[in-house]
């Protein structure tokens, strides 16, 4: 589906923002004027013109703020938020210390918790005790009772960040009556940008942490935990799933058995045998030109390099053999919803390979080209997605037991 661009890429990326706006993420006209004023492919017109939008959006914010109108306020700042987020987006060349990232992502996280703390619900910014350290985290709650609600932990991608939780998930989970617990693991948002922690593939490491905080909250109901998993995150959720029991439901989206399968679909066979073979001084020379004639290549790896620690993009393909759920799979006992999109650019074919590997009670559920809803993660379609989620969440929980 290309949107606005014919660069895969920034086509995917602007389709993405636009598609939040039945969230109150974006604006349709903000969006298309905003995407005419950048040329296919270049990446400093996208951030300077993305980071232009934010900003005009932002002072409209704070001007309604001032003026007492909350409303206005928090719709401004939601949307400012995501479209700094997706200025942020292509920064990627050398971004630890760089000015542009650290500018961006804060003031994508400061319009998100403006416009987050003009909510009509309670949210919360909370610490998360993991390892030596914490977590940054969020928690939206669905009223201010106190009751012990059904309560969904949503987990970020390879790029994505908690600001993205309330778009992608949050604000149709609390619209269900739902809490929602988000959170920067390792190698995301504000953990990897702040704390300098990169990804691990042992995620149960990260997640059973997380739910250990969850159940220290009197309004969030230990026997309707959720952990949701987003395009990485689909892994990383199913992973922890494996060895940490106590979720009630799993939610891929997308479903996702190994990761590196995306490299072994990007790079051809000698390529990958170089890399295998650590012969990596031959193995860069050509990923780097690949890097200089593809958008996507280029982004991918020097994300990849950054969130995983990698000294060089061999090594980062390399490390991403680790994060696969060969073998362990079958260890999921907890009933799972796996969703697949037709025309996924990224995984194709993967929610099929871990859905053939569960022996917990499934679903699979392919969203088509048809439909709108055929891209990763099936961005512009969040309303049929979240319809698809939630009516399988609540008959799957009212199961349970």
């Amino acid at each position: 589906m290309k949107f606005l661009f014919e660069n895969e890429s920034f086509s995917f990326e602007t389709l993405r923002t636009a598609g939040f706006a039945n969230y109150g993420g974006a604006d349709l006209g903000e969006v298309i004027v905003t995407a005419r004023a950048i040329p296919e492919g270049d990446e400093t017109a996208w951030l300077e013109q993305w980071e232009a939008t934010a900003n005009r959006v932002a002072a409209i914010g704070e001007h309604s703020l001032a003026a007492g109108h909350r409303v206005s306020a928090r719709e401004a700042f939601l949307r400012a938020s995501n479209y700094y987020r997706t200025a942020e987006f292509f920064k990627r060349a050398a971004p630890i210390g760089d000015a542009d990232v650290a500018r961006l992502s804060g003031r994508m996280t400061q319009t998100f918790i403006q416009a987050a703390q003009l909510l009509d619900t309670p949210f919360e910014l909370v610490d998360i005790p993991y390892e030596n350290t914490t977590l940054p985290g969020y928690l939206f709650l669905a009223d201010n009772s106190g009751e012990p609600r059904p309560t969904i932990i949503y987990n970020n991608g390879f790029d994505s960040t908690q600001e993205e939780s309330y778009v992608a998930i949050g604000a149709a989970a609390l619209r269900r009556g739902y809490n929602v617990l988000a959170f920067d693991g390792p190698g995301q948002g504000a953990a990897l940008r702040a704390a300098k922690i990169t990804f691990r593939h042992d995620w149960e490491n990260v997640l059973s942490p997380v739910i250990d905080f969850a159940l220290t909250r009197r309004e969030i109901d230990r026997d309707r935990i959720v952990l949701f998993g987003y395009s990485l995150g689909g892994y990383l959720v199913a992973r922890a799933a494996a060895f940490d029991h106590r979720p009630a439901a799993l939610i891929l989206d997308d479903g996702l058995l190994d990761f590196h399968f995306a490299f072994e679909h990007m790079l051809p066979p000698f390529l990958l045998s170089w890399i295998n073979e650590r012969q990596d001084e031959r193995a860069d020379a050509v990923l780097q030109l690949l890097m200089s004639i593809k958008t996507g290549a280029r982004w991918a790896i020097q994300n990849g390099m950054w969130t995983f620690g990698a000294a060089s993009p061999s090594e980062f393909v390399r490390q991403t053999r680790r994060y696969t759920l060969a073998g362990i799979a079958g260890d999921i006992r907890t009933p799972t919803l796996v969703l697949n999109a037709e025309n996924d650019q990224f995984l194709k074919g993967q929610p099929q390979a871990i859905y053939a590997q569960l022996q917990a009670p499934k679903k699979l559920v392919t969203f088509t080209e048809a439909e709108g809803a055929g891209e990763h993660c099936h961005m512009g379609a969040m309303s049929l997605a979240h319809q698809t989620i939630f009516d399988w969440l609540g008959d799957t929980l009212s199961n349970r037991g």
